[in-house]
């Protein structure tokens, strides 16, 4: 037993293994390892007063997201995928602004880990998106992505899951609500049993969340979901007034309203 409590005490002390993002994009791909991201010539100190994660000022060393985006035009799409199953779904046009909310890809060092995230847990490296003045571009916590290993460019949603689309002759509000569910749902949820998340359940099948919930239950829960349920291994974020406004929280629950009576065929 001592000699166990000894071998664990060791790999504690001992620093973390470099690590390497994969990113693929369009016409080249490349592996970038944590030296050569923390030597990049535009590798700065940054700090981020409120962080998203850790709830609470933390200081990186991170490179700008428009460096790394060789290639990558506004009118694209990324997506950033984590080890557990987490794929946020991201316009390229906000990664690769320069002023106002600027995204930055913080590098964890191996002599310098960062604390962990929760009690016993593990931290948000190796690699961690994460943005300066995100008030500016109203950027939501569902774009904070972190424990990273990939970044590609991929076709826009509406062309890799079809599934996802509200009918042609949906409502303003509804299609409106579909932006909101790419922005904030999909990074975590599939619907119709499309999406490349493995984080949370589907949210249409079996059943959608406006079936079982009450819609008040509903707005409350996406708010704040420890209010709702306590549950201390929940991993749902609240969404914030700041991150989705009232009006914006209405479309979201137009569009699953409306994708209830647009289930796929359960297996």
């Amino acid at each position: 037993m001592r000699s166990l409590l000894l071998m664990l005490m060791l790999a504690a002390s001992l620093p973390l293994a470099a690590a390497e993002l994969i990113l693929d994009l369009p016409g080249h791909s490349r592996r970038w390892s944590t030296a050569e991201l923390l030597a990049h010539p535009q590798a700065q100190e940054i700090e981020i007063p409120a962080d998203v994660s850790y709830k609470r000022p933390m200081r990186y060393r991170a490179v700008p997201m428009a460096a790394l985006l060789q290639g990558v035009a506004p009118g694209d799409h990324i997506q950033a995928v984590a080890t557990d199953g987490f794929a946020a779904e991201l316009p390229a046009a906000p990664l690769l602004n320069s002023k106002g909310a600027r995204a930055w890809l913080a590098v964890e060092a191996p002599d310098a880990p960062w604390p962990g995230l929760g009690k016993g847990g593990a931290s948000a490296g190796p690699f961690y998106l994460v943005w300066t003045h995100p008030e500016a571009g109203r950027i939501g916590p569902e774009q904070w992505p972190f424990r990273v290993t990939r970044i590609a460019g991929l076709p826009p949603l509406a062309q890799r899951f079809p599934a996802l689309l509200p009918a042609e002759d949906a409502s303003p509000s509804v299609k409106a609500g579909f932006a909101q569910f790419q922005k904030h749902c999909m990074a975590c949820h599939r619907l119709n049993r499309q999406g490349d998340a493995q984080f949370g359940p589907d949210l249409n099948v079996p059943n959608n969340p406006t079936e079982y919930f009450h819609e008040a239950f509903l707005r409350r829960y996406i708010r704040d979901p420890q209010s709702l349920r306590h549950w201390p291994q929940a991993r749902m974020p609240a969404f914030s007034a700041q991150a989705l406004s009232d009006s914006e929280l209405e479309q979201l629950l137009a569009y699953l309203r409306h994708m209830a009576g647009r289930k796929v065929a359960s297996r």
